[in-house]
């Protein structure tokens, strides 16, 4: 007897013709997706979304006519649904990349070797995998904020100085639209720093710094080697490198960043885990650990260790995490002190770091 299965839909938006059919073998190579249609561009990808009713579109960055951020704009204005950008590794195509990840696309794939990429076998797994996930996501209109209570003054001076709490996030799948929602709201003067994991591959966590940057009171940045540790700053990791927290010297206390090329951890570098291990084994500081959106379980053994340390920890919760198997892994294990929706988190880390 033949095992009847619902497939996903897919709808492939690209403006080559080559690419569309390229992009369209790939995702059919796997019985569970199946290809409904293809678009050239943002206006026909509309269009053949209302009449084929996609669960998932994949969709090219760079496209002329209407390119694929407004395109994304206007899929969740008209009709969310799972979107996974394909990125040229270009420092444009990260840019945009990144808006489109904080504008609502779950997730992105990189084309190997650009535009045209005749290599795009390279990544099938990753694409095929990607859009699995994305099929379980239900993906919500971003809702228009209203006016909102500034974040308090934590101090009155603005000199950069030791920290003396450090904020430890995870994050993975939905991660950039997360952090887009918590970092502008930490106040400049916050007298802690902020260390981030962002599962991402070489080449967009600059841009993801950058983006996080320009909306931010606080500075973000890509963290560099051997670099000291200084609040108000939000460190994240560079793509294919693990970050680790550790003490300048036993004698003191003042927190600096390694990065490191070892094996991944959990199949990630950086790997969750890896940063908040380091932060225990350093044991220098205050630790608040945050678990948001992602796939899998990375970060609920570092959770655990920094939990050792008294570190408080708050996971997202399930409402409104994107993917929910991070935030669940460490909830499952007990580790949690506070379960928050995301727009409850930035307040939370306000209110821990007040507290003494």
């Amino acid at each position: 007897m033949l095992q009847i299965f619902s497939q996903i839909k897919v709808l492939v938006v690209d403006d080559s013709p080559f690419m569309r059919k390229i992009i369209s073998d790939l995702l059919e190579t796997d019985p569970a997706l199946k290809v409904v249609g293809t678009a050239r561009n943002g206006e026909d990808a509309l269009k053949k979304i209302s009449e084929l009713s996609p669960d998932v579109v994949t969709l090219d960055v760079e496209m002329p006519v209407i390119d694929g951020l407004v395109t994304l704009e206007k899929i969740m204005q008209q009709k969310p649904l799972p979107v996974i950008m394909l990125s040229s590794l270009t420092q444009k195509g990260a840019e945009i990349t990144i808006k489109a990840l904080q504008k609502g696309a779950v997730d992105f794939v990189p084309k190997p070797s650009g535009t045209i990429s005749l290599n795009l076998a390279k990544v099938k797994d990753d694409l095929i995998g990607k859009v699995k996930i994305a099929a379980t996501v239900k993906v919500q209109r971003t809702p228009v904020p209203g006016p909102g209570k500034s974040p308090p003054t934590l101090f009155h001076s603005t000199v950069q100085t030791v920290p003396r709490k450090l904020i430890l996030i995870g994050t993975s799948t939905g991660g950039p639209k997360a952090l887009n929602e918590i970092l502008p709201k930490l106040p400049k003067n916050i007298p802690a720093a902020v260390v981030i994991v962002q599962h991402m591959p070489a080449g967009f966590t600059r841009s993801l710094a950058e983006r996080l940057d320009q909306i931010s009171e606080i500075r973000v940045k890509e963290a560099e080697d051997r670099e000291r540790v200084v609040s108000g700053t939000a460190y994240i990791a560079p793509g294919d490198y693990h970050l680790l927290v550790e003490r300048i010297s036993p004698q003191h206390s003042d927190p600096v960043l390694r990065l490191s090329k070892d094996p991944p951890v959990n199949g990630h570098r950086p790997s969750v885990d890896v940063m908040m291990q380091s932060a225990a084994r350093a044991n220098g500081w205050e630790l608040i650990g945050v678990i948001l959106t992602g796939m899998g379980h990375d970060g609920r053994e570092g959770i655990r260790a920094i939990k050792e340390k008294q570190a408080k920890i708050i996971a997202e919760n399930e409402t409104t995490a994107v993917v929910f198997g991070m935030p669940k892994a460490v909830i499952e294990a007990k580790l949690v002190d506070r379960v928050l929706p995301l727009h409850a988190v930035a307040p939370e880390i306000i209110h821990l770091v007040n507290s003494t």
